[in-house]
This record gives structure tokens, sequence and C-alpha cells, in this order.
């Protein structure tokens, strides 16, 4: 007599019915799933980006049009040297130096180590990452790179300089030194935000014909 044989049921587990390790993930996502999240991950980086430079006109505008303007009241009404674009002479700090007393002096070195320090290096690091998005040749993105660094380091040590015109004697050279750093540094800075409204307005451009063409050819 032939055996009978106990027939077993086989039992599957969960894991078995997983997606194998070795397949894509995106295997079973439409293509507009696919392209919605690459979209996503190029508009992230441009999002903060976006913001930093919200953040670095806030300061500008908190800085230079606030409380530089604020301390004409401190100084009978004279221009701070950090407003003063075309730089300034040794009678134009001795005539700060005799409107200022020591607590006005004081209130703008702590401008220059607040505002005066976050503005320049928010500046130059947004500026340098929204080249490296719009800027896709490495050497001429190096290029743009040296308004944004240079603009930070003379402004910083712009400060410095500054201050040290209000302390102890006053001396020609250190006005000349600081009268060419201030010129130097909104130079600089005006050569940033060329590049970056330029920047700007060139990709905007092509964006829209680049718009006004898929338009064209969708009612051809």
């Amino acid at each position: 007599m032939a055996k009978k044989v106990r027939k077993t049921k086989e039992y599957r587990k969960p894991q078995q019915f997983a997606q194998a390790p070795n397949a894509p993930r995106g295997m079973n996502m439409g293509p507009g799933k696919v392209q919605s999240t690459s979209h996503e991950n190029s508009s992230n980086p441009m999002l903060l980006i976006s913001v930093g430079l919200i953040i670095c006109a806030a300061l500008f505008a908190y800085y230079h049009l606030l409380t530089m303007v604020q301390m004409q009241d401190l100084s009978d009404s004279l221009a701070m040297p950090d407003q003063r674009i075309f730089g300034y002479t040794v009678s134009d700090i001795e005539a700060l130096r005799g409107a200022m007393d020591e607590d006005a002096v004081g209130q703008l070195n702590y401008l220059h180590k607040t505002a005066g320090f976050l503005f320049p290096m928010f500046t130059a690091v947004f500026s340098m990452l929204l080249f490296i998005r719009w800027i896709p040749h490495r050497q001429t993105r190096w290029l743009a790179w040296v308004a944004p660094l240079g603009f930070a380091a003379i402004d910083i040590w712009e400060n410095f300089a500054i201050d040290a015109l209000f302390t102890g004697d006053l001396s020609e050279g250190a006005v000349v030194l600081a009268s060419i750093l201030t010129t130097i540094r909104w130079a600089l800075l005006i050569i940033t935000a060329g590049l970056v409204v330029g920047l700007g307005a060139i990709r905007a451009n092509r964006a829209l014909k680049a718009k006004m063409l898929a338009i064209r050819e969708g009612t051809a």
C-alpha cells in the first residue's frame, strides 16, 4: 500500500510580501510623484536662501536706515562715519568727537558688535549660497564670491577702525584708513546687491521665455 503523504500548508511571513531590498523604491511610483519629489528637493534650498536674503535686507534696514539715523540724535545731527559713502576727513571726526559723549560712543561701539557684525556675515553667507545655486561655472562662481567675502571682511575691519577713532589720540593715518575702508565697503556691498538682483532678473527672464514658449507650443 502506498504511504499517505500528509499535506502541509505553507505560511508566508509578512516580511516575504514586502518589497525586495534590491528593488528601487520609486518602481511603483508614477512619473508625477517622482517629478514632484525632485522639484521639492530643488526648491527647499532656495527657500532657505530666500529667507536668509530677507533677513539680510531686514538687518540692512535696521542697521543703516534706523539705528544709524537715530545715532544722529546723539551727535548734533552729524552722520556717523559708517554712513558717509564717499569717506570723511580729520575735521569730520573731530566734530563727531566733540558732539558725542561717552554714552554715545559706547552706543556706536555696541551697534558695531551686534548688527554691524551680523549684517555683513549674513550677507556674505547667503549671497555665496545663492551664487552656488545660480552660477554653474566654478571659476565664474569664485569671481562672484570675491564681492561678498570682501564686503564682510572689510566691513568688520572698518568697525574696529571707526571705534579706534573715538578712543585715544586722533591721527590722520587712522582717519584715512577708516575712510578708505568705508568707501570700499559700500562699493563691495553695491556690487554684491547688483549681482544678486542681476542674476535674479536673468533667471526670471529665462523662466518667462520658457513659459511663453510652452504656451505657444501647447496652443499650436
